[in-house]
């Protein structure tokens, strides 16, 4: 049977005892467990709102803020390191957000067996690792499959909103979402984001940071 190549690898970073804390008192409230059925998320957030997809939310610093500062819209982010599920959690929990829950998953998997078609009004993709090395980029998360199945699960006029501090992984992403017949570029002028950890680390290395956005085509 043929591997599944993944896009991450799942480092043994150290939980620290709040973050198992959190995992094991926090999840059970605000995770959203992974199932091959799709998702309600008006049942999950009790009303319905546009629902925003962030995909490698790390230690959620970052999601948490966005959450909070669009109470108008539902977030559902994925990630699959216990750390960062952890910090996460701790965050939603400290802010009392109700428009922000977690599922601790490959993203794929969720995209594919819990996202129902055009459910979703955008997708965050902040940082991805960028696997540098050529004999790992197929290891990359952005590839023509993922704009396709992308593509599925936005609502027409949705948004993939990514960013990354790679040019080449920047210049792939434009590749394979400027390739595909199913979306168009949008405007750079897009919304603003705080910065992650992953970018002031790129920063403070002198790497370029770029955002790019892509919107569903209207059918």
């Amino acid at each position: 049977m043929k591997r599944e190549i993944k896009s991450y690898v799942l480092r043994q970073g150290r939980t620290t005892p709040s973050q198992q804390r959190a995992l094991d008192e926090l999840l059970p409230r605000f995770g959203i467990p992974f199932s091959n059925s799709f998702l309600n998320a008006n049942q999950i957030f009790e009303r319905a709102a546009p629902v925003v997809l962030e995909i490698g939310s790390g230690t959620g610093e970052t999601t948490a803020e966005i959450a909070q500062q669009n109470p108008a819209l539902d977030f559902i982010a994925i990630e699959v390191h216990g750390p960062g599920v952890g910090g996460l959690l701790k965050r939603i929990d400290a802010l009392g957000l109700t428009n922000l829950r977690v599922i601790r998953h490959d993203a794929v998997q969720v995209l594919e067996g819990m996202i129902a078609d055009g459910l979703l009004a955008g997708i965050h993709l902040f940082f991805p690792d960028p696997w540098p090395k050529k004999r790992h980029h197929k290891r990359r998360l952005v590839q023509p499959h993922f704009a396709a199945l992308a593509a599925r699960k936005l609502a027409p006029g949705g948004y993939v909103h990514a960013a990354t501090d790679w040019p080449e992984y920047a210049a792939q992403m434009e590749d394979v979402f400027s390739s595909s017949p199913l979306f168009e570029k949008g405007l750079q002028a897009m919304q603003k984001r705080p910065l992650t950890k992953f970018e002031r680390r790129g920063i403070a290395l002198g790497h370029p940071v770029r955002d790019l956005l892509f919107l569903r085509r209207q059918e």
